[in-house]
């Protein structure tokens, strides 16, 4: 039975760490520094850092506060925002990240995951996709959940791990923040698309809806959130027992 992986999001905006409700609405949280610490030493199996808004500004990723997280921490950590060329793959792995998360730089140019797989390893590629339905109809978002690209989110997917993408993170717009579950409809879809591992994101509200996901999707590899975490309303260790006394196998 694969070890289940639970992993806080850091989303950061101006160096600090922000939290909305589909994307929307950013309130300040804290210092990313000291929340990934504080997740370190909790119990985190992973952590995530977004530069949130580096692909809608068309800038580069903060790699001063990434650096510092990076040394403060002593678990697997993916970076995104803004990445959009191997070099930029090349500037956040010597900051201290594990694997790099790509979004909007992927859409505009596919080619840089099978680049970026070729040069570090499938392992290092992540494809995180931000979903959301429209007509009934999973649509990939760009920029942030900003941009509606048109593209059918399944068949997007299965093209970025053909590509070499070796893990999904799958974002879903329509329960981000909303703290109601996970979107299991759209985690089963790519569950039955891809064979990498698949991060769930968007939705959590409570220890119930890990243990929901973990019991009606068995084979989804990790749980992601932030709000929960950051405000203190799910503790990483409390969770971990729960899902341990569900006979879902956890890192204690």
């Amino acid at each position: 039975m694969i070890t289940k992986r639970i992993i806080p999001c850091l989303d950061v905006k101006d160096g600090r760490v922000v939290k909305g409700v589909n994307f929307l609405g950013l309130a300040d949280v804290s210092s990313p520094v000291k929340l990934a610490k504080f997740y370190s030493d909790s119990g985190a199996d992973e952590l995530v850092f977004y530069d949130i808004t580096a692909s809608a500004e068309g800038r580069a990723l903060f790699t001063d506060i990434l650096t510092e997280v990076a040394s403060t921490i002593f678990v697997p950590l993916t970076v995104g925002g803004g990445i959009n060329t191997v070099e930029d793959f090349d500037r956040v792995l010597k900051c201290g990240a594990d694997k790099v998360s790509v979004n909007s730089g992927a859409i505009r140019n596919p080619k840089l995951i099978e680049e970026a797989a070729k040069k570090y390893g499938n392992q290092c590629v992540v494809i995180s996709a931000d979903v959301k339905r429209v007509d009934g109809v999973f649509r990939v978002f760009a920029k942030g959940g900003r941009e509606n690209t048109g593209m059918e989110a399944i068949e997007w997917i299965k093209k970025a791990v053909d590509l070499g993408a070796g893990e999904v993170v799958v974002n879903s717009i329509d329960t981000d923040g909303v703290k109601k579950g996970f979107d299991l409809e759209m985690l089963d879809a790519v569950l039955n698309a891809v064979n990498v591992p698949v991060i769930a994101s968007g939705g959590a509200g409570s220890i119930q809806d890990f243990t929901d996901l973990f019991k009606t999707l068995p084979t989804i590899d990790a749980g992601l959130a932030a709000s929960v975490f950051h405000f203190g309303e799910i503790e990483i260790k409390a969770l971990k027992e729960e899902l341990k006394n569900n006979n879902i196998t956890v890192r204690l």
